[in-house]
This record gives structure tokens, C-alpha cells and sequence, in this order.
């Protein structure tokens, strides 16, 4: 790796302040970022614990799925606004986005909320995706495009209100609502998948050139 790349990694540097030296990949964004991460196997024992009974249990699991979730824009907007953004960041940021929508796919695939393909059609999508930035990341690393951005803010919405046991105050016509938003989360997920690797492609096919 180069000098820059480094340093870039470094745990030296800036953790809160603003400022033009280089951020510390211990700053504060990151380790919010972390803890977003550690939040999601505490959100896998309250769904499992509520054994689907729709209860408290599963109530609290889908709001600290919500304020886990929430935290993406919290990191990002204080490390743009501080200069806090870090290669790791960059790494770990949709890692952490990845775990939670995962582990909240496949809880209600086990729950059977949701069909098994669906969850496969977007966990391949997400973790392929993921691979390819690690193995991209000795010539560069690649941040998440506005896509994919919009794509796991729509994820995130699906995901909330799949989660949240509204029909029991609402009605059963929350399950329309709630099919709806995530077809559409599954058909962004594939389209910003596509359109991924095509822009990748076509960097290098034109560094090459």
C-alpha cells in the first residue's frame, strides 16, 4: 500500500475536532460505526427471545433496529461536516449497514415474514457487493454510490415497518403497506447492484485505456 494509504488507516490523528490534518481511524464517526455493528446481535436475541409472539420484546428489537439503523446518517454527516472521513470508515460504514438489514432479513425469514428467496435475492446483492470493494481495495476504495445510498435508506424503511408490529393497532391493511415498500427495496436492490458493477467496469476499462 502507499504512504497515503497508510495514513488513512492510521490511529493517529484527529478523533472530534475539525481540522485539514489527517482523522484518526479511532474518531468518533467510527466508533459509532462500530457500535452499530455490536448493536445487531442484541437485536437478533430480542427477536428470538419474543419467539414471535409480537410482544415487548419484538417491540424493542425493532426500535433499536430503528436508532441502530438511524446512526448511518449521524457517522456520515459528522465526518463530512469534521473531515473525519477514513478509509475504514468508508469500509466498515456499509459492513455495519449489511449486519443490521441482514440480521433483520433473516429473523423474518424465520419468522416467516418473509419469503427465503427474497432474503437470498438481497443478502447475495449486498455481500457480493462487499467482496468486490475488499478486493478493489489495494488499487482504490470505492464509496457507496447515491444509489446505493437511496437503496439502503429505502431498505431501512421496509425493514422498520416489517419490524414493527403495527397491525396489531393499525389493521391488517399494514401488510400491504409494508409488501410494498419492500418490493420495491428488492427491485433497487438488484437495479443498484447492477449498475455497480457496470460503473466499476467501465473505470477500469477506461484507466486501461
Amino acid at each position: 500500500m502507499s504512504g497515503a494509504s497508510e495514513r488513512s488507516y492510521s490511529w493517529r490523528g484527529r478523533v472530534v475536532r475539525d481540522g485539514d490534518s489527517p482523522a484518526s481511524s479511532g474518531n468518533l464517526a467510527n466508533v459509532i460505526t462500530v457500535v452499530r455493528i455490536l448493536l445487531a446481535p442484541l437485536f437478533i436475541v430480542l427477536l428470538v427471545l419474543d419467539g414471535g409472539a409480537d410482544g415487548p420484546l419484538r417491540i424493542a428489537a425493532a426500535l433499536l433496529f430503528i436508532v441502530a439503523i438511524a446512526t448511518d446518517g449521524v457517522d456520515g454527516m459528522l465526518a463530512r461536516r469534521r473531515n473525519l472521513v477514513t478509509d475504514l470508515g468508508i469500509l466498515l460504514d456499509p459492513i455495519a449497514d449489511k449486519l443490521l438489514t441482514g440480521a433483520a432479513l433473516v429473523m423474518l425469514a424465520v419468522l416467516a415474514e418473509l419469503p427465503v428467496w427474497v432474503v437470498v435475492v438481497v443478502l447475495v446483492r449486498e455481500w457480493a457487493i462487499t467482496l468486490f470493494r475488499f478486493l478493489m481495495l489495494r488499487e482504490r476504495v470505492i464509496p457507496a454510490s447515491r444509489g446505493g445510498k437511496l437503496k439502503t435508506v429505502l431498505q431501512a424503511v421496509a425493514l422498520s415497518f416489517a419490524l414493527l408490529p403495527l397491525w396489531q393497532w393499525l389493521g391488517e391493511w399494514v401488510h400491504v403497506l409494508n409488501t410494498a415498500l419492500m418490493s420495491a427495496a428488492v427491485v433497487l436492490t438488484v437495479v443498484t447492484g447492477i449498475d455497480y458493477l457496470v460503473q466499476a467496469w467501465r473505470e477500469n476499462r477506461s484507466e486501461r485505456e
